[in-house]
């Protein structure tokens, strides 16, 4: 049986629209056979997906996908085979759920200030015990009809530089990755082309990732085109990095994205589930 591997996935423990179960069970209708569920700054959907998994007959990698800073940018880091028990990953992930909420109170102030009330007790809602991410800040925007779309919700209120906008100070690379890879983990850097680097930061931004103990990029996603792949994998060829493949998926409602859709990495790349010891 050829394998389809998708190790890059959201469930509502962050901003996903699906529960670990329904996700892990959608995985498995649309092919997978190995899913990484990768929630931002959160380990507490992965017993339920893993319970799920089991029925379902599909493997599940732990994950995760941590916000990091680097130069004053923010990038998101991919854990993969991670030991959500760690202790360092543990401790990080409870002091990032401290980092968000006091973020969306701060949100839910800026709104307040622009005769938008009852953000807060809608977004907290809305994660339950998971993240609270913009995106939950989005719909509720868009639920109440003060936006059309949820980017709609980025670019007028919670995007860089606009009203609702609250400036994070998240997580050193470096550390970031020293606690996937201590936890027994790979790091994999994110869609990288969505951050919109020159090339010379990008070429800056993966020695730093190498130097670090990242090991892999992502290649393939659930967005990129064909030269897009093949950009990316030349970053993989050129730094060493072993390359994944992911669809970021966060809802069905979203058509352009779906869980296992995803463009084959190309030869030339070494795949990153051989790291994964599977």
């Amino acid at each position: 049986m050829t394998e389809t591997y998708d190790l890059h996935s959201h469930s509502n423990a962050s901003d996903g629209a699906l529960s670990p179960t329904e996700l892990v069970q959608r995985a498995h209708e649309h092919g997978v056979t190995s899913l990484a569920l990768t929630d931002h700054d959160t380990v507490v959907g992965l017993s339920e997906a893993q319970v799920a998994a089991t029925a379902a007959g599909i493997e599940l990698i732990p994950g995760i996908e941590l916000s990091t800073s680097w130069q004053n940018k923010c990038f998101h880091i991919v854990g993969l085979g991670i030991d959500p028990a760690y202790p360092p990953l543990a401790e990080a992930t409870r002091n990032l759920q401290i980092m968000r909420t006091e973020r969306a109170e701060k949100i839910a102030e800026k709104l307040e200030k622009k005769r938008i009330p009852g953000a807060l007790a809608a977004v907290k809602k809305a994660a339950g015990n998971g993240m609270i991410t913009r995106t939950h800040f989005a719909d509720f925007l868009l639920s109440q009809f003060h936006v059309s779309t949820q980017q709609e919700a980025f670019d007028r209120y919670l995007g860089a530089g606009k009203d609702a906008y609250v400036a994070t100070i998240w997580a050193e690379m470096e550390l970031a990755v020293n606690w996937i890879t201590g936890s027994g983990g790979v790091a994999v850097l994110a869609h990288p082309l969505r951050y919109k680097l020159t090339a010379s930061w990008m070429r800056r931004l993966l020695a730093a990732f190498k130097e670090a103990g990242g090991l892999g990029i992502e290649v393939v996603t659930g967005r990129y085109n064909s030269d897009e792949i093949k950009l990316v994998a030349g970053y993989a060829k050129r730094f060493e990095l072993a390359g994944s493949v992911g669809s970021d998926f966060h809802s069905p409602a979203n058509q352009w994205v779906e869980l296992g859709r995803l463009a084959p990495l190309p030869e030339n790349v070494k795949p990153v589930w051989e790291l994964l010891g599977n």
